[in-house]
């Protein structure tokens, strides 16, 4: 009997995590196609995955009207100067969205640079979020307290941090996930293999959720891969694997979904691949019409996400129009409440670069700090003489 990729044998996670084999039940090869649920108009289209409940559906377009609204408005605030960079995630909002929807409060992520959306969507002050974008701090929220890592910048990093967690926490007895967001130019890189490698070897509940976008930024995936799809990949580490239409919501929340709890059963890590692309430039800093024509970026409008489940969920009767309209009204006031508060100029503390650089600060690092921290007093003193004298 042949094993599809949805047919996954659950199994005791003590149990799987003994081996360091593969489960002989569970095929590592993706569907031939992308899964898909819904047609780029919102018709619903057969398929081997289970459908997330209809409340579950309204709370994910609820998410991602709220997502893109703080995208747009991010990307207005760097143009405004209050952002250093803000790298866009408008159109991989399924995406965005499913990858934390899918996981629990206790589960781990690991994002990208951009991400910002994602950690929104997880309930993570929009502000905090922004801060390493602002450029006043490394990162500005608590990631034990959200159970999210630090965006990280360089590319394929966060997978070896994701599998480093998610064997941990197993080692010790929890049934905790980690997801790894990743990008389809991260795939390219060494830090992936290792990462990957290292979780399929020591069956570390992780899944690896790569957003293929098409770009690395200029770079095109015909440029990074000559593999049928970049789902493919996990079949060389003995990883099972799975590609999604990335702008299919439902499908992307119900794929991720059955790969979370694949890992979670202890049957070791999935990889799955979004197809999708991204809208915006690779940041403000980018010309993306240096690297593809217009053509291209308006067949992909026709593919919008959001759209195609307002679609659906008005066609099921679960969305109306003072529904999408309460939706929309709940977006702008979060706009404008994080327009508001960027707009307050952040106090710096110079003396906060010598946090957290070691658990126990050097003899020299106490040493520049107070350095640092007799010429602020200095540079506050002399400030202070000229306006004295001044009166």
């Amino acid at each position: 009997m042949t094993t599809t990729p949805q047919a996954v044998r659950r199994a005791s996670p003590r149990a799987a995590r003994a081996s360091t084999q593969p489960d002989p039940a569970v095929s590592l090869l993706p569907s031939p196609e992308p899964v898909r649920m819904l047609d780029e108009s919102g018709i619903q289209l057969s398929s081997d995955y289970a459908e997330p409940p209809g409340e579950t559906l309204r709370e994910l377009y609820r998410r991602m009207v709220i997502g893109r609204r703080f995208d747009i408005q991010s990307t207005a605030l760097t143009k405004q100067g209050r952002l250093a960079v803000y790298p866009s995630s408008r159109g991989q909002e399924a995406c965005q969205v499913a990858g934390v929807m899918a996981l629990r409060p206790t589960d781990w992520v690991f994002p990208t640079y951009r991400e910002s959306m994602a950690l929104v969507s997880r309930g993570i002050d929009p502000v905090e979020v922004l801060t390493l974008l602002r450029g006043d701090w490394h990162c500005g929220y608590d990631p034990a307290a959200h159970h999210t890592a630090p965006q990280c910048t360089p590319l394929a990093t966060q997978t070896i941090h994701a599998a480093g967690v998610a064997y941990g926490e197993a080692h010790q007895g929890r049934d905790t996930v980690a997801l790894a967001f990743i990008g389809d130019g991260a795939t390219s890189e060494g830090d992936f293999h290792e990462g990957v490698n290292f979780a399929a070897v020591f069956r570390a509940p992780v899944v690896f959720f790569v957003q293929n976008n098409r770009y690395a930024i200029s770079v095109p995936l015909s440029r990074q891969t000559a593999a049928p799809s970049l789902a493919y990949k996990g079949v060389g580490y003995g990883i099972a694997s799975e590609q999604v239409d990335g702008n299919d919501p439902v499908a992307v929340l119900a794929v991720l979904t059955k790969a979370v709890e694949h890992a979670r059963a202890g049957l070791g890590p999935f990889l799955v691949e979004a197809h999708t692309y991204r809208m915006e430039p690779h940041t403000n800093a980018d010309d993306a019409s240096r690297y593809r024509d217009g053509a291209e970026v308006e067949a992909w409008l026709a593919r919008d996400p959001i759209a195609r489940l307002e679609t659906y969920l008005r066609g099921r009767g679960l969305l109306d129009d003072d529904a999408v309209e309460a939706v929309r009204a709940e977006a702008e006031a979060s706009a404008a409440d994080l327009r508001t508060r960027m707009n307050v100029e952040p106090t710096p503390a110079p003396l906060s670069l010598f946090d957290h650089v070691y658990a126990q600060p050097t003899p020299q690092l106490l040493e520049q700090r107070e350095q640092v921290r007799a010429e602020l007093a200095a540079v506050a003193e002399d400030a202070a003489a000229g306006e004295e004298a001044g009166a």
